[in-house]
């Protein structure tokens, strides 16, 4: 019985997760629409306002086989987003061999091999923007479960193409405050987790100005770490929106336009060759189009 009702508290915790995560979805998918409809002047106010285009999608399976999945809103030529992607998902099944030994080697479960069933959910996000002084962003929460253990992680990066010294500022003083609650050292850690993760080494630099990221987490308490990822994610809107809101009226040249696109091209570098969450999304066989919509809509490279 105490084994039976330990499996029905995860269970609660788990659709408790996914459920987070959805709100959250639909918090920014609000508020970005919110910021197409309220540009009224400046460059492109006078074409029609984006709109997400919501699609479901479904992690691949035997036939018949229910593996779970989520929906896919992608926002593509508004007045402020050249393109962005709010995805949310909730995927579950059996691990492959390299995937499982991937997790044992990262996460020390050599049971996995035995027992390679997993569960996992969360929002990702990235936007890219149509004024090359509004900064593109990255943000991502989510919680892992298999039969050895539960994780959280998350965290969010801002990525300019033109530097602004206030709006790094401003979107690490709000990530700071969101994370000084749980551990007076813990945006210290997940800022240089950040400055390492986010690091691209064939060019030798980092792909933006930084931000935190947190991943593999769990202290034994659930509700404490629920609640670290709930306030990272939380973070998002306050240490972005303002920023979009200070820059998305400025006017912009053919050069500073091209300055960016070649800075996309560094993000599509990186998303392709070292994030961890494409290589699992496309080994683990969700769809290909919701694992890549990280990917800007044109980039350049030099």
């Amino acid at each position: 019985m105490k084994e039976r009702a330990v499996t029905d508290l995860m269970e609660a915790e788990k659709a408790r997760a996914a459920e987070w995560f959805v709100g959250l979805r639909d918090r920014i998918v609000a508020a970005f629409e919110e910021l197409e409809l309220s540009q009224t002047s400046g460059p492109l106010a006078d074409q029609p306002p984006g709109r997400f285009e919501v699609s479901r999608t479904r992690r691949a399976a035997p036939e018949g086989e229910d593996a779970g999945g989520g929906l896919m809103s992608v926002m593509r030529g508004g007045r402020v987003f050249e393109k962005v992607g709010v995805n949310v998902s909730t995927v579950f099944g059996a691990l492959g061999a390299e995937a499982q030994a991937a997790m044992a080697a990262r996460r020390g479960l050599p049971g996995m091999t035995e027992d390679p069933r997993f569960w996992a959910s969360g929002i990702s996000l990235v936007a890219h923007m149509q004024n090359p002084h509004c900064p593109a962003v990255h943000m991502n929460t989510r919680m892992f479960w298999t039969p050895h253990g539960w994780w959280f992680g998350g965290g969010a990066d801002l990525n300019p193409c033109i530097e602004y010294d206030g709006d790094t500022a401003h979107f690490h003083e709000v990530l700071k405050a969101h994370c000084e609650p749980h551990g007076a050292g813990e945006y210290d850690r997940l800022k240089a987790w950040a400055d390492d993760y986010f690091h691209i080494p064939h060019r030798g630099r980092a792909r933006g100005v930084g931000g935190i990221f947190l991943d593999d987490h769990c202290t034994g308490d659930w509700e404490a770490d629920f609640a670290f990822v709930r306030d990272i994610g939380s973070a998002f809107l306050p240490a972005y929106l303002p920023l979009v809101e200070r820059r998305r009226g400025m006017d912009w040249d053919a050069e500073e336009k091209e300055i960016q696109l070649v800075h996309r091209g560094l993000y599509a570098e990186y998303n392709l060759v070292y994030d961890r969450g494409t290589k699992f999304g496309l080994a683990t066989g969700h769809d290909a189009n919701a694992v890549l919509m990280s990917l800007p809509p044109m980039a350049k490279w030099v």
